[in-house]
């Protein structure tokens, strides 16, 4: 079964624990990321409250009518509200498919660096839905503990390959991120799924770390490995899901594989089953190099590439035109 690579991490033992409890754990870590990509993390000091006030304030948005949200409306990579039809991931694979259905309201990294071509692309003011303002105070929160959670996941993955702590973190000075808030309705407000149709096509995330915290649900993320195919996800209340995205999975000369998933459509038997995600997606300094580590930690010697043309390149691919 797939939750059998997919372990829970403890991050407790790993924070105060001596070197023979942090190496058990750093050797979990790099047997998981390479057959799943994916960990569940548990101890990692988060309030829960956070969470469940970013849900209930999004959903009182997103169950607004449609013309009170297309003020808001904006592209893959913008900063508002991303409304039916604006997505479809499974062009990140090259693969077509009907648009995703969902609707997201995203944010992403607003600190300026002072360089401007940089900051008109990557560093742009954040957007605010007026009819809820209860929804930026646990927002900024939890995009500060996401950050450092971020950070120090980094650590531990440097760890797991023998590396030094910062051997990653050394490219997050100044990241870029993306945060949405992914909304999953039934089918009385998406309509019956055409053919090929998912909540969110299968692909991989595009930068280093993915933290999510969900809802778990039949029309829920499923993942995919080479040993299982397709299987439900594991969940854990208390664990937020981490995995990593194709920049970690090439840093890594392919050593660990970027966490492929989707997320299924409404059930047929559920079709009136809502969900909401919160998905953190963590990214490094613009333009870092990115080059595989040689063998025999790395296993394939990718061309090195410039994260944030990589990003670019992914986020146009699944923009809906």
């Amino acid at each position: 079964m797939v939750s059998s690579q997919v372990p829970v991490i403890d991050l407790g033992p790993w924070r105060s624990g001596g070197p023979a409890a942090r190496a058990r754990i750093a050797t979990r870590v790099d047997e998981a990321l390479q057959s799943a990509g994916f960990l569940l993390v548990t101890g990692h000091g988060v309030d829960p409250a956070l969470a469940s006030r970013i849900r209930e304030a999004a959903r009182t948005f997103f169950r607004l009518p449609p013309a009170h949200k297309r003020p808001y409306a904006v592209d893959v990579g913008g900063r508002g509200w991303l409304g039916p039809g604006a997505e479809a991931n499974s062009y990140a694979e090259g693969r077509p498919s009907p648009p995703d259905l969902k609707e997201s309201w995203s944010w992403a990294a607003q600190d300026p660096t002072g360089v401007p071509e940089v900051d008109a692309q990557w560093f742009r003011p954040n957007t605010w839905p007026a009819e809820v303002p209860e929804l930026r105070p646990p927002v900024e929160a939890y995009l500060a503990a996401m950050r450092a959670l971020s950070d120090e996941l980094l650590e531990l993955l440097a760890a797991a390959l023998t590396l030094p702590d910062d051997h990653f973190t050394r490219h997050t000075g100044h990241p870029t991120w993306g945060f949405n808030v992914n909304w999953y309705p039934g089918t009385g407000t998406v309509g019956a799924p055409l053919p090929g149709q998912f909540r969110i096509g299968a692909h991989t995330d595009f930068g280093t770390v993915t933290v999510l915290d969900r809802e778990p649900g039949a029309g829920g993320l499923q993942i995919h490995t080479d040993a299982e195919g397709w299987q439900d996800a594991p969940w854990d209340p208390a664990a937020l899901t981490v995995n990593i995205g194709d920049l970690l999975a090439r840093w890594t000369g392919d050593r660990w594989r970027a966490g492929r998933h989707r997320v299924l459509p409404p059930p047929a038997d559920a079709p009136a089953e809502e969900l909401l995600s919160l998905v953190y997606f963590y990214e490094c300094d613009p333009h870092t190099r990115v080059e595989s580590l040689p063998a025999p930690l790395g296993r394939v010697a990718h061309e090195p590439v410039d994260s944030h043309a990589y990003l670019r390149g992914k986020l146009d691919a699944i923009t809906v035109r």
